[in-house]
């Protein structure tokens, strides 16, 4: 068949449709004023609507919210145009089913040359996705290293969750990486091309940490030279991250509280109220249960925040992971300096195994670090390890990371630091909060 023969076939538009309709690739297109010209049956199928209730409607009014999340070219007064964009997206279909998906969208162009609408091409991955995670063929989603079946279910609770809205409370002990689950809930979402502001409450006095929070006006305090945008104005239609949750002051659990029920706040010394689309995702390694019933913390905001919980477990429980996480790290290590890392001995990875992990995946990612730098030839082996990795057994569970802290080792970590408590939380893999409350109930140790 000539060229000339396709080219009229196709020029008719009941034989481009055929076409179009049967591939496996959903295809939506829309002109300057976001309404939807094409709609084929694969995009019928994916999103769960039928062509005739999107043709000639805004696609933000016809799904609710922009189809594209937070990478919508067209949310602003103006568009803003790319030639062509790739990216993976989570969509909820029209009876509320979550599914993940591939997005490639590009330009369409009138015979001048100007633009007139953008085409978007869809292929749903869900099946797949969901079938790699049973068969444990994945080792990584969303920049979380895993192929542990507790992991697994991990990954699928993010992935069911990023179509939503709700708020999530993420639990477990220092180093786990709830911080990186987090960023992956906001990245599998519509709201992944808006910002993720992460914030650790217990990180900062309680002085500084409402206005670190809501922000705070002119003249509000002694220092307040200027007015100042607070975390939740910052994530505005995005997502904010708010690690060691527990540490909050009743205070400020009040104003949380509030902004929870109606998404309002006011500056430190402001009148006016402010309104921002943000999630909340929160964290801890304390019990809030227990929290609750100790009343540190309230049981409104306890069920607010724990609308959908997620708890990560500790390395110890997921040993299958650690060679995993090991080459991870190396390679890591590779991109950083550019230059060929040792590889690792059978038996220093078979006493990384044995090791119980305290501090988490953080603080194995900080013994390959030391190991790195303790190796001088080709080769990790054991003695290139951290002296606690060689010379502790294998113990049981443990009872969380101050179990990690002693006079000893906080007084080596401050003074290898020069007294610097972030660098030494680091050494010890614990979490700054940690190390402060065990300073407080120690003051001695920090004026050694």
């Amino acid at each position: 068949m000539s060229e000339a023969m396709i080219s009229k076939i196709l020029a008719d538009k009941k034989n481009l449709e055929r076409v179009l309709d049967n591939l496996k690739i959903g295809i939506i297109a829309h002109d300057l004023n976001r309404h939807i010209f094409y709609f084929n049956k694969e995009a019928e199928r994916i999103t769960g609507y039928n062509r005739t209730e999107v043709l000639g409607k805004d696609c933000h009014e016809v799904f609710g919210e922009p189809f594209c999340g937070g990478q919508c070219s067209f949310s602003g007064e103006k568009p803003a145009f790319e030639d062509k964009r790739e990216y993976l997206n989570n969509i909820v279909t029209k009876t509320g089913e979550s599914r993940r998906v591939e997005m490639s969208v590009t330009n369409i162009r009138d015979k001048n040359g100007r633009n007139f609408g953008v085409l978007a091409s869809i292929v749903d991955v869900t099946e797949i996705l969901n079938l790699s995670m049973k068969a444990h063929e994945l080792t990584s989603f969303s920049g979380i290293i895993a192929k542990d079946s507790k992991m697994m279910t991990v990954f699928r609770q993010i992935q069911d969750v990023a179509g939503y809205d709700y708020p999530v409370h993420i639990s477990g002990e220092t180093g786990t990486g709830k911080e990186l689950v987090a960023s992956a809930i906001h990245n599998e979402s519509h709201r992944s091309g808006a910002p993720f502001v992460p914030i650790n409450c217990g990180a900062l006095p309680e002085s500084l940490i409402e206005s670190e929070l809501f922000g705070h006006v002119k003249g509000a305090f002694s220092g307040a030279l200027r007015d100042k945008k607070g975390r939740f104005e910052l994530a505005d239609k995005g997502t904010i991250f708010l690690d060691e949750i527990a540490e909050l002051s009743r205070h400020l659990q009040v104003k949380l509280l509030r902004f929870l029920q109606d998404g309002m706040f006011e500056k430190v010394g402001g009148e006016n109220t402010a309104h921002v689309n943000v999630r909340v995702i929160s964290a801890t390694n304390k019990d809030l249960k227990k929290e609750v019933q100790q009343k540190k913390f309230r049981k409104d905001l306890f069920y607010r925040l724990n609308v959908i919980p997620i708890h990560l477990p500790p390395l110890r429980e997921r040993r299958n992971d650690i060679p995993l996480l090991v080459d991870h790290f190396l390679k890591e290590a590779e991109e950083m300096h550019k230059n060929m890392p040792p590889k690792i001995s059978k038996k220093a990875v078979s006493v990384m195994m044995g090791y119980h992990w305290p501090g988490n995946v953080r603080e194995l990612q900080n013994s390959i670090q030391f190991a790195i730098v303790n190796c001088s030839g080709d080769t990790i082996f054991p003695k290139n390890l951290p002296m606690e990795l060689k010379n502790q057994s294998i113990l049981g569970p443990s009872r969380g990371a101050s179990r990690k802290l002693n006079m000893e080792n906080v007084k080596t970590a401050l003074i290898k630091t020069g007294g610097n408590k972030a660098k030494a939380a680091r050494i010890l893999g614990v979490g700054r909060a940690t190390l402060y409350r065990f300073l407080a109930d120690h003051p001695d140790v920090a004026r050694r």
